[in-house]
C-alpha cells in the first residue's frame, strides 16, 4: 500500500458464477458474469489499498477478467491457473425479498483440489482475509503468514456441517469472523444474535461480525457491543458477493490506515456497509466499475448523517 501500512492479502477461491434475479431480465452477457470471493472482495478493497489475490481458476478463465482486476491494483501473481481445468462454477437463483440466494448448481472444478502456496512476498502481507472455504485450506494459507497483524475470515453453513472440528481450530488461530445471521445461529445452536456472538467469541476470535442482509450487521467484542444499519437501496438488483464486498470494504480501510484499534474498527464498518450498498445495485461488477472513491466517501458522509441525533 503507497501509505506503507501494507497490502490487503485474499485468498480466495471461486471467481465465475451464473444467476437469475427477479429485478430485471437478464441480458445474454449478464448470464456468465464474473463473480466469486475473489473478485468482490478484491475490487472492493481496492478502493483502498492495494490488493494481493491468492486462488485458483482454470483455462477457461478469461484473460480480460485478470487484466481488469490488474487495472485495479490487485496483484494476482498469487492467481493459479490449471491447465486443463474448469473454473469454479455456481448457479442460483434470488427470489422474495433478495436476501437468500437458492443455489441450483455447484461445480467446485479446480477448486477441490487446490492446494494454496504462498510466495514469500505474499507470506509477508500484514492484513490477511480468508474468504469462504475449507477451513483446513485456510488453516493452511494462515500458517504461511509470517507477517500478520489483522486475520479475518469467512465461512458458510456448509463448512460448519461439514467441518466443524477444523473450523474450531481456524477460530483459535484469527482475529475476527465474518459469517450471516443463519450461520452464526447454525454454529452456536443459539436463536438470540447476541448470545450466538458471545459464544463465538468463545471460541477463540477476538471480535465477531454478524452480517444481517438488510438489516445491517453486529459487531461484538470484549471491549464492546454495537449494530450497524444497512444503507437504504431503493433496488436491490444484483445481492450476490455483498458480503465479500462489506469485507473488502472493511479490510481495505483498515490496510490503508494501519490501524486496529476500536475507533478505525468502528469506521471500517462503516465503509464496509457503504461500499456494499453500492454492489447490490448492478450485476457483477458493473457497479463498482462506474464508481470512484469520491462517491464512496460521499455516501460514507450520507450514512453517518443518517445515525446522528
Amino acid at each position: 500500500m503507497k501509505s506503507g501500512h501494507g497490502d490487503a492479502k485474499c485468498p480466495c477461491w471461486s471467481l465465475v458464477r451464473l444467476l437469475w434475479t427477479r429485478s430485471r431480465p437478464l441480458t445474454a452477457s449478464s448470464r456468465t458474469p464474473l463473480g466469486g470471493s475473489a473478485t468482490f472482495f478484491s475490487y472492493a478493497a481496492s478502493f483502498f489499498t492495494p490488493v494481493r489475490l491468492v486462488g485458483v481458476v482454470g483455462e477457461d478463465f478469461p484473460h480480460a477478467h485478470r487484466e481488469m482486476l490488474e487495472g485495479r491494483k490487485v496483484d494476482t501473481s498469487g492467481l493459479t491457473i490449471e491447465k486443463g481445468g474448469k473454473t469454479f462454477h455456481w448457479k442460483g437463483r434470488y427470489t422474495g425479498d433478495m436476501n437468500t440466494a437458492e443455489t441450483l448448481e455447484v461445480h467446485l472444478n479446480v477448486l477441490g483440489t487446490f492446494d494454496p502456496e504462498l510466495s514469500p512476498r505474499f507470506a509477508e502481507t500484514p492484513f490477511v482475509f480468508l474468504a469462504n472455504g475449507s477451513p483446513s485450506m485456510q488453516r493452511k494459507v494462515l500458517s504461511q503468514a509470517r507477517n500478520r497483524k489483522l486475520v479475518v475470515a469467512d465461512t458458510m453453513n456448509f463448512w460448519i456441517e461439514t467441518q466443524r472440528d477444523e473450523l474450531y481450530l481456524l477460530l483459535k488461530e484469527v482475529d475476527g469472523l465474518v459469517l450471516n445471521d443463519g450461520e452464526a445461529r447454525m454454529l452456536t445452536e443459539e436463536i438470540n444474535l447476541v448470545r450466538a456472538g458471545w459464544k463465538v467469541l468463545d471460541l477463540g476470535p477476538k471480535f465477531v461480525i454478524i452480517k444481517k442482509g438488510e438489516h445491517g450487521a453486529i459487531f461484538l467484542s470484549a471491549e464492546e457491543t454495537f449494530v450497524m444499519p444497512a444503507f437504504p437501496v431503493a433496488e436491490v438488483v444484483d445481492p450476490t458477493g455483498a458480503g465479500d464486498c462489506f469485507a473488502g470494504g472493511f479490510m481495505g480501510y483498515l490496510a490503508s490506515v494501519g490501524k486496529t484499534d476500536m475507533a478505525s474498527l468502528k469506521t471500517a464498518l462503516a465503509y464496509g456497509t457503504v461500499v456494499a450498498s453500492l454492489n447490490v445495485e448492478d450485476f457483477s461488477l458493473r457497479r463498482f466499475q462506474r464508481t470512484e472513491r469520491a462517491e464512496i466517501d460521499h455516501r460514507l458522509e450520507l450514512y453517518r448523517s443518517m445515525m446522528s441525533f
